[in-house]
């Protein structure tokens, strides 16, 4: 059964963000609050963490998984960047934004499009999400926790919870946080594409 912690959504206390990162880092499986919506979350390596996310939100091997990272030189790991990009990332950032990018060799295939060899990359403007990432001190593989047969992601906790106390280890409380998923831009080969249009404004982004 899984552990429901109720954290401030603005001073999230440390004791709290502690315990969280050891269930992590010990191959746990967390609900957490983002700028978008709830997400699901375990540790880049954490293969049985990613299988998890897959039967919870019924996916198959295409989908591209987000890793949640703290800052835009963290970013740089894990994603190749080139001036333009870097430059619209660091307009958008932190923020609802998912953005596309070519994997490097630090990111685990499994986690990559199997076709594009791509990662999604995103850094969150939110105090819980954001104590998480600087706890941890890496990113936290990331997924929208939207149900199957749902259109839109979960907006309760307390309802999450209940949903999901077998499946996951953790619910994090930090009050509602909106249902709208992020907007996904793809800037692989040098392109901007808005794939999804979500929280995140997409205006002005092609002047």
């Amino acid at each position: 059964m899984s552990r429901y912690f109720q954290v401030h959504p603005v001073n999230p206390q440390a004791r709290l963000i502690q315990q969280a990162v050891e269930i992590i880092r010990a191959d746990g499986l967390i609900v957490y609050p983002t700028d978008s919506s709830y997400a699901l979350g375990c540790h880049v390596g954490d293969k049985t963490g990613m299988e998890r996310i897959r039967r919870i939100r019924n996916l198959d091997n295409r989908h591209n998984f987000t890793l949640m990272c703290r800052d835009l030189s963290e970013i740089s790991t894990y994603a190749k960047v080139d001036n333009s990009s870097y430059r619209l990332l660091k307009s958008l950032t932190p923020g609802p934004y998912t953005f596309i990018l070519k994997a490097t060799h630090e990111v685990p295939r499994r986690l990559q499009n199997p076709k594009r060899k791509t990662i999604g990359i995103r850094i969150p403007d939110h105090p819980v999400a954001q104590a998480l990432l600087d706890e941890l001190g890496e990113p936290l593989m990331s997924s929208t926790l939207i149900l199957p047969g749902q259109e839109h992601p979960e907006t309760d906790a307390q309802d999450i919870h209940e949903k999901l106390e077998h499946a996951v280890d953790l619910v994090i409380d930090g009050d509602n946080c909106g249902l709208e998923p992020t907007t996904v831009i793809d800037l692989v080969d040098g392109s901007m594409q808005v794939v999804r249009k979500g929280r995140g404004s997409d205006e002005g982004l092609f002047k």
